[in-house]
């Protein structure tokens, strides 16, 4: 996904449904802004629409947590109806620079709240984010404390193992509204899941990339008072399904000593300790280009590493496709020798698939697959844009780089390259490049999604006899009904079985006769696949 930027991200996003406002032009990227006015009580809100209309092969996407409880209902919503059960949110920067001008607001008894007097403060950690906590938090009377100032709550929290020790970390924590509590509440009436971000952690100066491990005690000590307000709030709360961990690492084989190892494991024991039971979510990024990536063998030894921190907690491992950052095609087999996409061509060049990559996602993908041990499920994350947007498209204008939106059919090419390994299929995410739209009257990509969502995708196909008849199984979403089209041989077969498990099945009597078969399915609603699966 974005590493580093995603914790500092200013979305300017496009509501599901038409808003008055100004519209914003940058460097090409159109995207109406939207102003969530005044606060409001949930009662205020429209009421809810909890059908599942256009129930599409993505089921869990990054959505921002909003202290407007009427704009998160909406979300929520429209996440819900083109089949989203799951919503995912990242944990905000632990940050162990000074305070900024963000906490200026902070004052206790006329002082600063990074001043306590009688009292030696050893560090000053910061931490913004939306979601208010509850009174479990604050543990050390007189020195921890909640403090209103305008349209802002801040929290000092004291990470001392005991209230009368010398010697104090802080955690100066401002927030906008509880967030992360609205959408635990919308979640739990629209019958989904949600896993908060844990605490980001700090990162090594000029080493963005890796974590800081100055502050990792002072991390998990708070991480651990964190997820016990979790605890506290949400633990009896259905929608409360685990927690997402924030600090991104590339599934590769990873050497000894492994600084993000290292970071996980910490976490994650502590997440282990504190929620038993709950899921740790992980969404590490693969990256195929030759020198400077990795080739698809390193895949499964990378998720061996990161499950081995989850301390006996489930895991879900999500694994990032990279085609929207551009750093993994979604080619078949049949393509290694075909020049690359051409929005890919800015990433890597001009040059074929085979010069640019070592392999494609279904390749990282399988090889992780054989590496998944007992306890953890391998989930699959495709990446909902571009790596840059074109003229007259919408998409994220901040921070840099500038991505652009996709297409659905892209979206199913991704699908499709997940194949059958993939016990769940994510993305991220959801705001701006799922919501955002060109102009007012044209469709953003879930309304795409909601009018194309029957189209057929194949993820498998493999010959298979049945009844002593040769034949031809194929494995995808919304299959039931049709026929299956074999190109270049020009044949149009019936369905002659349909079963339905965790995916739809479908086989036809047909032995193809050509060393590389195309097959488009179209249905019994009459759609027809928008990309052709190409089996040897």
């Amino acid at each position: 996904m974005e590493g580093a930027w995603v914790h500092r991200i200013l979305w300017v996003v496009a509501a599901m449904t038409a808003v008055a406002g100004l519209v914003w032009v940058v460097v090409g990227v159109v995207v109406p802004a939207v102003s969530e006015g005044p606060a409001r009580e949930p009662g205020e809100c429209q009421p809810r629409d909890t059908r599942v209309t256009a129930p599409y092969a993505v089921t869990g996407y990054w959505v921002i947590p909003r202290a407007d409880p009427c704009v998160t209902r909406r979300m929520v919503e429209a996440v819900h109806q083109i089949g989203g059960d799951t919503l995912i949110t990242f944990g905000p920067r632990f940050d162990a620079g000074e305070p900024g001008p963000g906490f200026a607001g902070c004052v206790v008894d006329g002082r600063h709240c990074a001043e306590a007097p009688g009292r030696r403060v050893r560090h000053v950690y910061t931490y913004t984010t939306s979601e208010e906590f509850g009174p479990g938090l604050l543990r050390c009377q007189g020195l921890d404390r909640r403090v209103e100032a305008g349209e802002r709550v801040f929290y000092r929290v004291s990470l001392a193992a005991s209230c009368d020790d010398p010697v104090h970390d802080l955690v100066l924590i401002s927030t906008d509204g509880d967030g992360l509590g609205n959408l635990m509440s919308e979640a739990a009436a629209y019958g989904m899941k949600v896993f908060p971000g844990l605490p980001a952690a700090s990162q090594e100066p000029g080493k963005t990339w890796e974590p800081d491990h100055d502050h990792t005690a002072a991390l998990t000590a708070f991480t651990g008072r964190v997820l016990a307000d979790y605890r506290a709030r949400f633990g009896g709360s259905a929608a409360f399904a685990g927690v997402y961990q924030s600090f991104e690492l590339a599934m590769r084989d990873r050497a000894p000593g492994d600084p993000i190892i290292e970071l996980y494991a910490a976490q994650h024991a502590t997440v282990a300790a504190t929620l038993p039971g709950r899921t740790i979510l992980v969404s590490p990024y693969i990256d195929a280009r030759r020198g400077r990536g990795f080739p698809p063998e390193q895949a499964g030894d990378g998720l061996a590493d990161l499950a081995r921190t989850r301390a006996g907690a489930p895991m879900a491992v999500a694994v990032q496709d990279g085609r929207g950052t551009g750093k993994v095609p979604v080619h078949g087999p049949h393509e290694r020798d075909a020049k690359v996409e051409p929005r890919l061509v800015p990433v890597v060049g001009d040059v074929s698939n085979a010069q640019a990559y070592y392999g494609a996602t279904r390749d990282y993908i399988a090889a992780a697959a054989r590496r998944v041990p007992p306890g953890v499920e391998l989930w699959v994350n495709i990446e909902g844009f571009e790596p840059s947007p074109v003229d007259g498209e919408c998409g994220r204008v901040d921070p840099l780089p500038l991505r652009g939106r996709t297409t659905k059919s892209r979206l199913d090419r991704q699908v499709m390259a997940a194949g059958t390994h993939a016990q769940k299929i994510i993305s991220y995410g959801w705001d701006p490049f799922f919501t955002c739209q060109a102009r007012y009257d044209t469709p953003s990509l879930a309304d795409d999604i909601a009018s194309g969502w029957q189209e057929p995708i194949v993820v498998s196909a493999v010959r298979k006899d049945m009844n002593g008849q040769a034949g031809i199984l194929v494995e995808g979403h919304n299959l039931r009904g049709g026929t299956l089209r074999f190109e270049p041989e020009g044949v149009t077969v019936g369905q002659g079985w349909y079963g339905r498990g965790r995916l739809e099945s479908a086989w036809v009597p047909y032995t193809p006769s050509a060393p590389w078969t195309a097959i488009t399915v179209t249905n019994g609603a009459g759609e027809s696949s928008t990309t052709p699966y190409v089996m040897p």
